[in-house]
């Protein structure tokens, strides 16, 4: 077998491709934003509800970018949103219970994530259980673990000095008064980023296409596919952590009971912005133009005082219409 053709297969990035999706995806961005300017000129674009939707957008932009590695490699992770909720309680846990120094106990939250990802891929590899379902488990039993070492109370860090200042801070503010864009806004663009490099110069992110693109062929090469998918789930778990440390921080507490339901916005995310649910295909900066069509569309719905439930219908339809139209590129293919 010529591996070296093989892995071309693998890896193809569809590059025309993925420029379209992203040019439209970026153009369906733009008329959002203009439209709801045209409805609601006095609200929608004010300085205060702009900062609004760069605040709403972190916490979903990293759980989105988090998800693109695993949708990558054709799988699915449900546990996303109550993982980021569980290393949350970590945190709690680490910083307030145990006082714990701020630059000991928030890696120790983000290693939590990883731990809890790799759990999941060792589910995923070696138990032979499909994604969907390994997830859905480790969701369930994140989500009581969350409530069971809290005793269903929040922890509150506000005896931790500087942990508000991770997602409500402002570096730029500081220098330019002008701007104050919160901290939480810059550890998003770093955290996609950085996923950006690992995606497309390391070996990881070549083994997360190849593992989507035909997973049979890499095994056939030689590759220790399992290895390489306990990594990945690893790493998604790990970026999930950041996103605790961002959610506990802009609430200043450790809110148990949160977290289910944002694995669908993050999900949503991820496919608006054309990664293949049939994986082998996806950007994060496509991911991240994803999250933002979904901060505008869910502020600007609130704006013009649609009711929660039309909402997440037309979260449901915008979900469907992107896998639709993934499905029809497929087919063109």
């Amino acid at each position: 077998m010529n591996t070296a053709s093989s892995s071309s297969s693998w890896l193809s990035p569809l590059p025309g491709r993925q420029a379209k999706q992203k040019l439209l995806a970026f153009a369906s961005l733009i008329a959002l934003v203009l439209v709801f300017t045209a409805l609601k000129p006095d609200a929608f674009m004010t300085q205060d509800n702009v900062i609004g939707i760069l605040q709403s957008t972190t916490v979903i932009g990293v759980l989105a970018v988090a998800s693109t590695f695993i949708i990558i490699t054709s799988g699915i992770d449900l546990s996303v949103g109550v993982l980021m909720t569980f290393c949350a309680v970590m945190a709690g846990v680490f910083l307030v219970n145990w006082h714990l120094p701020l630059l000991l106990g928030l890696p120790c939250a983000i290693g939590v994530g990883c731990l809890c990802g790799m759990t999941s891929g060792l589910a995923i590899t070696k138990l032979k259980v499909p994604p969907f379902i390994a997830t859905l488990g480790m969701m369930m039993m994140l989500k009581g673990a969350s409530l069971i070492i809290t005793g269903t109370r929040p922890i509150y860090f506000n005896d931790v000095d500087g942990f508000e200042q991770i997602a409500l801070g402002s570096l730029i503010g500081e220098v330019i008064p002008a701007l104050p864009i919160p901290n939480g806004v810059l550890i998003l663009f770093v955290v996609a980023c950085f996923s950006a490099v690992v995606l497309n110069k390391t070996a990881l992110g070549r083994y997360t296409f190849a593992l989507g693109s035909n997973e049979e062929a890499v095994r056939l090469s030689g590759v220790n596919v399992d290895r390489w998918k306990v990594i990945v789930y690893a790493f998604s778990g790990g970026i999930c952590g950041v996103s605790g440390l961002l959610i506990a921080s802009r609430l200043n507490s450790a809110q148990p009971a949160l977290g289910q339901g944002y694995e669908l916005d993050a999900i949503a995310a991820v496919v608006i912005g054309g990664t293949s649910l049939s994986g082998g295909v996806g950007t994060i900066l496509g991911t991240i133009i994803g999250a933002f069509i979904m901060s505008v569309l869910i502020n600007g719905l609130r704006i013009m005082s649609v009711a929660q439930e039309w909402q997440m219908v037309l979260t449901g339809l915008i979900i469907i219409l992107a896998v639709y139209t993934d499905n029809i590129h497929r087919n063109k293919k």
